[in-house]
């Protein structure tokens, strides 16, 4: 069975899949954009795992690119996996290889935990100022390459743009 790779418009939050993916800030405690949607809906449970996390693992905070996983509360997903995506203005020079950390980190972790189907938002590309057109792309050829080194680990990659204008950029980078 191959991968399907999904673009759609719509709310992350309401995403029935495996996982979804947080783009997160360091201190995992919520913020604004997703990430704050994502523990808004999702619950209290979200935030205690994330807090624990910081108490346990990554005490000075998650560093951008790698990934970990949570409950999805009260989220129709089975499993939350927060990643770090890179301030563009802060780290321009170093920001694609980090955007490309954060897909392969959260592809990596979603497929060690057995989970089948993901849903990605466009990350860093709100208030973290990543151009949406070289995110698509960096996230497009991330994506594919973790599917032609592991072909069978997904049933579906999902890809969830908040508005037609993000939709469109990916859809134009995808064809």
């Amino acid at each position: 069975m191959t991968t399907q790779l999904t673009l759609i418009k719509g709310d992350i939050t309401n995403q029935s899949v495996d996982a979804i993916v947080n783009a997160a800030n360091s201190s995992l405690m919520g913020g604004g954009g997703v990430d704050g949607a994502i523990h808004r809906k999702g619950g209290a449970a979200i935030l205690d795992a994330c807090k624990e996390i910081r108490r346990t693992q990554w005490r000075g905070g998650l560093p951008t690119g790698k990934a970990v996983l949570t409950t999805a509360g009260a989220l129709p997903a089975q499993a939350v996996i927060h990643t770090v995506g890179p301030i563009y203005k802060q780290d321009r020079e170093r920001a694609p290889s980090l955007l490309r950390a954060c897909v392969s980190s959260s592809l990596t972790l979603a497929h060690t935990s057995n989970l089948r189907t993901i849903a990605f938002p466009a990350i860093s590309t709100g208030v973290y100022g990543y151009p949406m057109r070289e995110a698509a792309t960096l996230m497009r050829d991330e994506s594919q390459q973790y599917i032609d080194t592991h072909p069978e680990a997904f049933d579906e990659i999902r890809f969830v743009l908040f508005d037609d204008r993000a939709l469109q950029i990916f859809q134009d980078v995808w064809s």
